[in-house]
């Protein structure tokens, strides 16, 4: 019981969490988006689902950190770049969040009228396997990060918690907000590009610092907000496509 009255131990489990947290803001992203696309009575289900498989994959994989280490070592070489198991899964998630991205775009902007004519909607199980997907990527970045932040296992678990408990509490009003503003959502999948690009960038040991990344977001989502506010009183709000077909 000597950890509770260690100062570092509650330092290292603050500045964890907030980085749990901070790390997990694109995986909600993504959950809300993917949700979206269920009826409405399946959608709060989804999400939470969600975040709990992310929560034990991550936990999961802390209780793996050999085998995490040996992900680090080099399989082939492409273009005189070193490719290892870390940079393969980075490479293939940063593909499929574009490819997933892009799709969500262009059937949002594109894609068929709502109605008689458009497809139904996606499966529960579908989503909940493209989330798992995506969990692995998210959660070894995640790991990743905690094994350099502590060497302490039950900091790391703790943190892990926390954070989801955290993001389970406020990832209801985000997933609203985002999809009954369309605006905010395009902007949520142009973030999803940018991660997409930046996760196959770190795959290439191309590292762009993440405060870059996390500035150019902030600054977005600041002038869209400002933009929302004046587009309140002046016109009406635009309209996207559903892909989904309603029912009764």
């Amino acid at each position: 019981m000597d950890w509770i009255t260690d100062p570092q131990i509650w330092v290292a489990l603050l500045t964890l969490t907030v980085l749990e947290i901070v790390l997990g803001i694109d995986n909600i992203i993504f959950i809300s988006i993917l949700s979206g696309r269920l009826p409405g009575h399946q959608q709060k289900k989804a999400r939470s689902v969600g975040l709990f498989l992310a929560m034990f994959m991550r936990i999961g994989l802390l209780f793996s950190i050999t085998w995490i280490m040996r992900l680090t070592e080099p399989l082939f070489v492409v273009l005189e770049e070193e490719i290892s198991g870390r940079d393969l899964i980075l490479i293939l998630g940063g593909l499929f969040l574009l490819a997933k991205s892009t799709h969500e775009i262009h059937n949002k902007l594109e894609g068929e009228e709502e109605g008689g004519t458009g497809r139904s909607a996606s499966s529960f199980i579908s989503v909940i396997v493209q989330i798992m997907l995506l969990d692995v990527v998210f959660s070894l970045d995640s790991v990743i990060t905690a094994v350099g932040m502590t060497s302490n296992i039950a900091v790391m678990v703790a943190a892990v918690v926390i954070a989801v408990g955290f993001m389970l509490v406020f990832v209801g009003p985000i997933s609203d907000f985002v999809l009954h503003h369309p605006t905010v959502k395009m902007l949520a999948l142009a973030f999803l590009l940018l991660i997409g690009v930046v996760l196959i960038a770190e795959g290439f040991d191309q590292h762009i610092s993440k405060g870059y990344i996390y500035f150019a977001m902030a600054f977005s989502v600041f002038v869209e907000m400002l933009n929302l506010r004046m587009r309140r009183k002046k016109v009406a709000p635009v309209k996207l496509r559903n892909t989904f077909t309603k029912t009764a």
